[in-house]
């Protein structure tokens, strides 16, 4: 879809047949229904694999981040500590995580990647990219730095007070 093209599409929908009414200034809205198109065309993606949603991301975020516990990873990907439990679950079920008593702190537990985990995020990511390269690629790497960065501090803010 060419640039022209693309502002045609969003100026049709956002001023075109449906008011957004009350919603039309909260960014919450517009993030949701982004990620929910993304999830949608993700899930499409990934749908012979059966995975459950949140799972692609929690394991980015273990390799990333050796050794964090169950609720370091909950607070990260903004689940419920019971949900991420079901994920870590998953994940060691399909051999891609485990979970191991914290050297640190035995009373909670470290979450580790494993080579199989790892072999997997590769193919997952790599879908996660294309799907979102299809949207993305309307925008110049100086626009995508900077929506990272609002998008960054959007998120650090929301977690004042909330620990």
């Amino acid at each position: 879809m060419s640039t022209a093209t693309l502002r045609a599409v969003t100026n049709k929908s956002t001023s075109g047949s449906l008011a957004l009414g009350q919603l039309d200034d909260l960014i919450g809205f517009r993030l949701r229904r982004l990620q929910n198109q993304l999830s949608r065309q993700f899930a499409a993606d990934t749908a012979e694999l059966g995975l459950r949603s949140g799972l692609s991301s929690s394991l980015a975020i273990i390799e990333a981040n050796p050794g964090l516990s169950q609720s370091e990873l909950s607070r990260e990907i903004g689940q419920d500590k019971s949900i991420t439990v079901t994920i870590v679950d998953e994940l060691e079920k399909a051999g891609w995580a485990l979970r191991e008593r914290s050297k640190v702190d035995r009373r909670r537990h470290a979450l580790y990647i494993t080579p199989a985990g790892s072999l997997q995020l590769k193919g997952l990511v790599a879908i996660l990219k294309r799907t979102e390269g299809q949207v993305l690629s309307h925008f110049s790497s100086a626009e995508m730095q900077l929506l990272n960065e609002l998008l960054d501090r959007m998120y650090v803010a929301s977690l004042i007070g909330t620990d």
